[in-house]
């Protein structure tokens, strides 16, 4: 299969990882998209703007609430038929994404920050399910009309990519305050839908590896 296009204009956001995908659609570790043996210093420079998913809102954090940390998680939640849980954001809506969410502390394991995140958007414990990493990690570019989220001279996220595998569509229960609907679709549906390059382009890993 072809990579994702990225968008006119766009390169697409450099990610890397390199562990091999197992038999039967099962990781032996991990899947990657970068270079082997590539670490996120190696990750390049210039990495083009991308929308900052890792939040609750767009708006100003409410007064004394302290900087985002600029490490996110990006989990895509999927059946082993490759259907995929979307959800839409209530600060943008039509715009569709897998759950995505910043620590909340700077030693905050990343499956904690993925199972936190995952309960609070879906209502789904992670626990029930196999949840792993997939060797993905992408640096991006914040939007300057996001950065006042983050602490001075922040610029860029770090953002590291899991799957949740479930046995079947399950009904979720959407946080009101974040999301407005959810819908379970096809993997190439799903990748189409997705507003974020990085979302699109995991997903896409994933079909290839399943």
């Amino acid at each position: 299969p072809t990579r994702p296009e990225w968008g006119s204009g766009a390169n697409p956001p450099v990610a890397c990882g390199s562990a091999p995908f197992g038999k039967g659609g099962q990781p032996a570790g991990a899947f990657g998209l970068g270079r082997p043996g590539a670490g996120l210093a190696g990750c390049g420079a210039n990495p083009p703007v991308a929308p900052d998913m890792s939040g609750e809102s767009t708006g100003p954090p409410p007064g004394g609430r302290p900087p985002k940390i600029p490490e996110s998680v990006l989990v895509v939640i999927h059946t082993p038929a490759l259907q995929i849980l979307l959800l839409e954001r209530a600060d943008r809506p039509g715009y569709w994404q897998s759950v995505t969410g910043s620590k909340d502390r700077l030693d905050e394991p990343l499956e904690e920050t993925c199972r936190r995140e995952v309960f609070e958007e879906t209502g789904l414990d992670t626990a029930a399910w196999r949840l792993w990493p997939t060797g993905i990690t992408n640096r991006y570019e914040i939007y300057a009309h996001w950065r006042h989220r983050y602490g001075p001279g922040v610029t860029h996220n770090v953002e590291t990519v899991f799957a949740l595998q479930l046995p079947e569509p399950l009904p979720v229960r959407i946080a009101p305050r974040e999301h407005l609907q959810y819908q379970w679709l096809p993997w190439r549906d799903a990748a189409a839908r997705c507003f974020s390059p990085t979302n699109a382009a995991a997903i896409r890993e994933l079909a290839r590896h399943t």
